[in-house]
C-alpha cells in the first residue's frame, strides 16, 4: 500500500540526517495520505544509513499498524494526535536538532526578528507547557500531542502559518503540506533559532519585527496575491 508515500517519507527522513539537522536516529517524519487517511512514518530506532522505503511503517488514525514489519516511531501517537487535531496538517516532523532543542528546553519562544523568520513564520513560534509527572507517567507520547494541540488552540494559531512549536523540555514538532516541505520548515525552524540565539546574544533587547514588515515577508510568498518565486 502507498508505496510512493513510502519513497515520499523515506527519502524525507534521509534529508533530515543529510542536512545535519538530526544525528543517529534522533527524528522522524510522517506524512498522511489525504484519500485513504492513513499515515506512513519512519520505523523505530532505524539508522538513515540503512532505511528503505519498504521499511516504513502504515498507520492508520487510530495507530493500527496496517502495514509494515517493523514497529513505528516512538513518536507516532504524537504524530496521529496533531493529524486527528488538525486535518490542514498534511506532514509532521520532530527533530532534536540543537537550537530549536535549545530554546524548548529553556522554555523560550522563537521571536520574529527579522525577514528571514517572517518569509516562513507568520509571528513567534511558541512553547508549550511543561507536561505534568502523570501525563508524563501514562501515554507520554499521546499526551505530547495533546499538550501541542492545546497550545496551538489557546493561542489560536493557525499551524499553516507558523508550522513549528516547541515542546517544553523536549524539542521541536514541524508541520508541512507534504514530507517534503515539512522537512523544508524543519531545517529553516533550526537555522531561524539559531539566528535567535546570535541575535539576543549581540542585543538582548532587541525588538520583534515590526507588524508591517512581517506581513509583506510572510504574504509576498504565501496567500493569493503571493509574488515570490516562479509561476
Amino acid at each position: 500500500m502507498l508505496e510512493k508515500l513510502k519513497e515520499k517519507v523515506c527519502a524525507a527522513n534521509i534529508e533530515l540526517s543529510k542536512k545535519g539537522i538530526v544525528i543517529y536516529t534522533w527524528g522522524n517524519v510522517s506524512e498522511l495520505d489525504a484519500e485513504t487517511k492513513l499515515v506512513v512514518i519512519k520505523p523505530s530506532g532505524v539508522p538513515y544509513e540503512t532505511m528503505t522505503p519498504d521499511d516504513m511503517v502504515v498507520l492508520d488514525l487510530e495507530g493500527s499498524i496496517i502495514e509494515g514489519h517493523y514497529k513505528p516511531s516512538s513518536d507516532a501517537p504524537t504524530h496521529l494526535e496533531i493529524y486527528r487535531n488538525f486535518p490542514e496538517i498534511k506532514s509532521v516532523t520532530h527533530t532534536h536538532s540543537a537550537y530549536a532543542t535549545s530554546f524548548a528546553q529553556a522554555g523560550t519562544p522563537l521571536k520574529a526578528f527579522g525577514t528571514t523568520h517572517a518569509d516562513y513564520f507568520y509571528g513567534e513560534v511558541p512553547v508549550t507547557r511543561e507536561l505534568s509527572e502523570d501525563e508524563v507517567a501514562s501515554d507520554y507520547e499521546l499526551n505530547t500531542g495533546k499538550v501541542i494541540a492545546e497550545t496551538i488552540k489557546r493561542l489560536n494559531i493557525n499551524p499553516v502559518a507558523i508550522p513549528a512549536i516547541l515542546v517544553k523540555s523536549h524539542g521541536p514538532f514541524i508541520f508541512g503540506k507534504n514530507a517534503e516541505n515539512c522537512v523544508h520548515n524543519a531545517v529553516v525552524l533550526e537555522e531561524i533559532a539559531k539566528m535567535n540565539y546570535l541575535t539576543m546574544n549581540i542585543n538582548p533587547h532587541t525588538m520583534p519585527i515590526p507588524q508591517y514588515l512581517l506581513d509583506k515577508h510572510y504574504l509576498r510568498k504565501h496567500g493569493k496575491n503571493a509574488y515570490y518565486g516562479q509561476k
